[in-house]
């Protein structure tokens, strides 16, 4: 497991659909470490005939799995990863064919890969427009914003 960045502020996702809670297993999860991986779970066995090629003792590919229902896969198994360097937190595409909307841009897709910039409250939909999960990205403490004083 990677090692805590002392200077990274705390951040978060919390759930904006009902798929997006069942896989943090409620309405906001700590983000517990860095780089933290989000992939599909695909644990569940689309093919039971073909024997699993991973390993019983294998580390997980992700940290964060999504767990979607019926036949369409907006998420790949090793989809994208959220990050804190030099200061800020990325959203990095882990060469996902659908990639991530991050605040309505498209990052990553097509298993090209690509990163952005995040901040805090922006909302991140992994799987593109089409798909259920759905999260908003959060920091603790969130930046300070400079309040205007009233003039005397």
């Amino acid at each position: 497991m990677p090692s805590p960045d002392p200077n990274a502020p705390t951040a978060f996702l919390k759930a904006l659909t009902p798929e997006a809670e069942r896989s943090l297993s409620g309405p906001s999860a700590r983000i517990p470490h860095f780089p933290f991986r989000v992939g599909r779970d695909s644990r569940r066995r689309i093919m039971p005939l073909v024997p699993s090629r991973r390993k019983q003792d294998s580390p997980p590919s992700s940290d964060l799995y999504l767990k979607e229902r019926g036949a369409a896969a907006f998420v790949s198994r090793e989809h994208c990863l959220i990050d804190f360097r030099n200061g800020v937190f990325v959203l990095e595409d882990r060469g996902s064919f659908y990639g991530t909307l991050v605040e309505g841009v498209q990052v990553g897709g097509q298993k090209l890969g690509g990163h952005k910039p995040l901040s805090h409250g922006d909302v991140l939909i992994f799987g593109g427009s089409g798909s259920p999960f759905a999260f908003k990205f959060l920091t603790e403490p969130p930046p300070e914003t400079e309040t205007p004083k009233p003039a005397k």
